[in-house]
């Protein structure tokens, strides 16, 4: 029996999940108009550890969303789950966090594919395109949205979702579109893709690992 600490900080949703092999145990998640990553995600895992009687001892490996999204959720995250595996001696797993939004999703057997996407501020989005099977049919990029973005794909039925997706529909009309707007990374979506990774011993190296962040941070404007 093993147990994993999921952490999902790529979004304003903070997001902390516990799993007994792939199975959900507890999950405790906030979402809100800022991010509250640095404030909440060490209460958070905290109670997510209490609540499912699992001492941070027997925690066998901390499973993280890797990106793309928010530079300082995604940095707040890295550093917990590093200090995390630094103090307990124990491997770093990375899950896509597109991947993982796209595995959570019920597949229809009407819809050919799926594009989970970010918001990327802007016009811009962070999106894939996966197909039924969750296999990449179009690598993570940042996309600058609009009618013709996607229309190599449009040929049949895909779904956009994902916080991203709501700025899209406007841009994307079409008779194969459909969207899902109200789906946000989450860590309970980490427990299978992690699992599987950990049972093939697919570790990140903790001193080097780097969150996805795709595109380069830039500060804003001194005050």
């Amino acid at each position: 029996m093993s147990y994993f600490l999921a952490l999902e900080t790529c979004t304003k949703n903070c997001s902390v999940a516990i799993f007994e092999n792939n199975t959900l145990l507890y999950l405790k998640e906030q979402r809100e108009d800022k991010y509250l990553h640095s404030e909440k995600l060490n209460l958070f895992i905290e109670e997510s550890l209490s609540k499912s009687n699992i001492s941070i001892k027997k925690i066998n490996a901390i499973i993280i969303s890797k990106g793309p999204g928010s530079y300082t959720g995604l940095r707040i995250g890295t550093s917990t789950a590093k200090g995390l595996c630094y103090s307990l001696d124990i491997p770093l797993i990375s899950v896509s966090t597109l991947e993982a939004m796209s595995a959570s999703l019920k597949k229809n057997k009407n819809v050919f594919y799926y594009c989970p996407m970010l918001d990327a501020r802007r016009d811009e989005v962070y999106a894939a395109i996966f197909d039924s099977d969750n296999r990449i049919a179009r690598e993570i990029r940042a996309d600058i949205v609009d009618s013709k973005t996607y229309l190599n794909f449009l040929n049949k039925k895909i779904i956009f979702f994902g916080p991203g997706a709501i700025k899209c529909k406007s841009l994307i009309n079409h008779k194969n579109a459909v969207f899902e707007e109200n789906i946000f990374p989450s860590a309970k979506n980490l427990g299978i893709l992690g699992f599987r990774k950990f049972l093939n011993e697919d570790f990140e190296d903790v001193a080097y690992f780097e969150p996805y962040y795709l595109k380069d941070f830039i500060a804003g404007p001194t005050k």
